[in-house]
This record gives C-alpha cells, structure tokens and sequence, in this order.
C-alpha cells in the first residue's frame, strides 16, 4: 500500500516541459510512462531511517532561469576555487542551465561526446536512449526514481568510445544559487570497451539556507576492460533535502572506482551500487561523511557480484558532532554462480558529541561456496590513545583531535583525481569539523 501523493505538476506540465526543450519522441514517452508509475510505487526504505514526513515532492518551481557565463573568469568565486582555469574538458551548469561547456579539440576529434543531458537527447538520442535508465537504474524501482524520470530538468552525458584512453579529468561543476532551484539531475558516463576515463563533479551550494529537494541520479557504464574513475563531492545548503542515487555496472575486466565526499548540511539518503556483472571486473568505493547540527543522513553502500572472479571493496568513514545522526548500510552480495569472488567492507564512525548518533550496519549476503568475503565495523569517540600520544609531543588538545580527524578521513580524501577538489573537500571538512 502506497501514501497517496498530490504533486504539483501533471501530464499537461510534463508533456509541455519535454516540447520546450524539444525531446525526442522517446524521451517524452519515457517521462509520461514514469509519471504514471509514480501514484503506484512505493518511497525507498532505508534501513534505520523514517523519511515519511520528509519533502521529496511539494514544491512550486520546476525550474529556474539562470544566465551563463562567457568565461570562466566569471565564475563565482567559490566555484572558480574549485576548477582549474586551464582545463579543457569542464562542464557548468547553474540551477537546470547549462551555464558553461568546453572539450578539448583532441577528445572531439577522438569522438568523445560531453554535453549537457538534452543536448544529448536531441544530437545523439539513439547513443544516449541505450544507456538512459536501461541497465544502472530502473524508472520503477521506487517512488522517487519515478519522479526524477518524468522531472528530469538538468544533467551530463559522457561517452568515451571504444579503446580511447582519456589521460586528463573531466569536471562538472553543478551550481545551486537559487532558494527555490530544485534539480533532478541526471548524469551518464559510459566507457566503451577498452576505454577508460576519470569524472569529477562537485554539487556546491552559492546559498546558506534553502527550502528545495535535490533528487539526483547518476549512471556509470564500464564495458568490456574500461576503467572509469568517478570521484564527487556534494555540499549543498542547510535546508536542501536530498536523495543521491550513483550506480555502476561492470563488464568483464572491467573497473569502476568511486571516492566520494558527501557534505551536505540536510538531510540525505544516499544510494551507491555497483554491479559486477562480467567475470573479472572490479568495485571499489570509498566514502567520507561529516555530520552536524540537526542533520539526519543514511548512506547506503552495496556491491553485488553476479561474474565470477570478482572483487568488491567498501569504506565508509564518517564523523558526527551535535545532533546529527548518521547511518551507514554496508552491503556485499555474491550471487549464485559468481565463485572466486571476493566481498570486503569497512565501516567507521567517530563521534564528537555526545548527542550525536552513528550506527555501522554491515551485511555480507552469500550465495556461493568458493568465494572470500569478510566486514569490519565500528563506532565510537576519539582514540584517547591517539591524543595522549600527539599531546605528549606538546601539541594541543584541539589541534590532536583535529589531526586524528582528518587522518581518519584521508584514505577517501587522497583518492580524489583533481588536486583542488581535494583541497575544497579538506577545507569543507575543517570547517564543518571545527564549526
């Protein structure tokens, strides 16, 4: 049984939006079919979590009207800080526009395509209707992931195409300076076999405080012996409520690697899946998380092997202070069939208050004999140990606990590609640590 929901926009609304941006046939089908599966789907259910009087779906505007910008000179600050200003390969988009996109003539000519989400659909809509929503993510898998469907209003397409090896970054940086932007973004990165890619994106807020929902997907394909490398930081404002959902499926010798930095000050559900599907291939993810204030957060972390000969890692590290709570769901499933396969997972969480709440929850789900698998987990304060030992050598109580902290998060933080992403992400840290 399902919670009847009354949104604030119908068919008409949906149909009108997808003419506007002049979708494809499919396209507009594709979002009126979602729009219908939303009455008769039920929300996610995340374990240790009650989101019921949550907002994921009142809110008045479906989009906002933002300007460009003619050169990265004029980006805001706080977003300049995060790009390198010679990079070639970046994409910017402010609220739902698309604000900013370049590609070096060296990818083009290599028929990489990168280009905002409608774009796509109208200059390469049979590539892009392959891969939208047809083997990372399902439409009908819950509630929300049929609203993004029929909503989407704002994303990234990235296809590297077969045996091009892209050795520089690609960026996108996503830009929420508007108290009523919601975004239900959509991002695809498929690497076609024997490519391989690194995709870097920030979620960064220009705001304080907003009343609005991010529902944001995110599809990453690893054909046959690709290797893609995803790395992402999300800091949107007090007040955004969230719902991230990143997924990843794995051909046969084939990578995906994801280092993720989760900041937001709401509250946030977090979904992050790979799927290894082809025998050989590999997941690995790490995740950071820092908690504080009233904020209540719960990621969930899964990796499910289906070839044979597969490799799974998980860490999670968070800290929380105040009154926030954090969950951590890790889960490492091995089908039946996927023999040789080997399921790892590490799940910690320091506490600076003593309001705050962390659970680590781990779960190894096996249907195979021949295979390793094996969970680690912990929650707790402060390693006195630790502080007795930095303070012996004359250094601060405060600055210890600071050096334990960012010593406790930096095997996520040293995995991101881009150098100033990492130094926004160890700045974000300090400050929602010592705040």
């Amino acid at each position: 049984m399902t919670t009847e929901t009354k949104l604030p926009f119908d068919k008409g609304f949906v149909s009108s939006f997808s003419k506007e941006m002049n979708e494809p046939a499919w396209l507009a089908e594709f979002r009126l079919k979602a729009l219908e599966q939303f009455e008769e789907l039920p929300m996610p259910r995340p374990d240790k979590t009650k989101i019921d009087k949550w907002n994921f779906t009142q809110f008045q505007q479906h989009t906002v009207k933002s300007s460009g910008f003619a050169s990265l000179e004029e980006l805001p600050e706080a977003v300049k800080s995060l790009v390198d200003l010679d990079n070639q390969n970046l994409y910017v988009q402010r609220n739902q526009s698309s604000a900013y996109l370049s590609l070096s003539e060296t990818l083009k000519n290599q028929g990489v395509i990168f280009t905002d989400i409608f774009t796509a659909a109208r200059e390469h809509g049979e590539l892009l209707k392959k891969y939208y929503m047809t083997q990372a993510i399902n439409a009908d898998e819950h509630r929300l992931t049929a609203l993004h469907a029929a909503l989407v209003n704002g994303g990234v397409f990235l296809y590297v195409p077969k045996n091009v090896e892209v050795s520089e970054p690609i960026q996108t940086v996503f830009v929420h300076d508007h108290e009523d932007a919601n975004l239900f973004n959509h991002v695809i990165v498929v690497a076609d076999d024997n490519s391989s890619v690194t995709y870097v994106e920030n979620y960064i807020s220009t705001v304080e405080n907003s009343n609005s929902l991010m529902n944001i997907l995110t599809e990453v394909v690893a054909n046959t012996n690709a290797r893609v490398q995803y790395g992402a930081v999300d800091h949107l404002a007090k007040g955004v409520t969230t719902y991230v959902n990143r997924r990843g499926v794995a051909g046969r010798d084939s990578r995906i690697d994801w280092a993720l930095g989760l900041m937001n000050e709401g509250n946030t559900i977090s979904e992050n899946t790979t799927n290894l599907l082809g025998d050989g291939s590999t997941g690995d993810t790490k995740t950071v998380v820092v908690g504080r204030g009233e904020q209540t957060q719960n990621f969930t972390t899964k990796v499910v092997h289906f070839g044979k000969h597969t490799q799974g890692n998980i860490l999670n590290h968070g800290v929380v202070k105040d009154n926030s709570t954090l969950i951590f769901n890790g889960i490492g499933k091995i089908e039946h069939g996927a023999s040789k396969s080997d399921a790892e997972q590490t799940s910690r969480v320091l506490m600076l208050s003593e309001k705050a709440r962390g659970d680590a929850n781990p779960i190894l789900l096996i249907d195979e004999d021949d295979v390793m698998a094996g969970h680690a987990a912990s929650v707790g304060r402060v390693d006195p140990v630790q502080l007795y030992y930095l303070m012996s050598r004359g250094i601060p109580k405060r600055e210890a606990e600071r050096l334990v902290i960012h010593g406790f998060l930096a095997p996520v933080v040293k995995q991101l590609p881009i150098e100033k992403v990492k130094e926004q992400l160890t700045e974000v840290i300090e400050r929602k640590v010592r705040s």
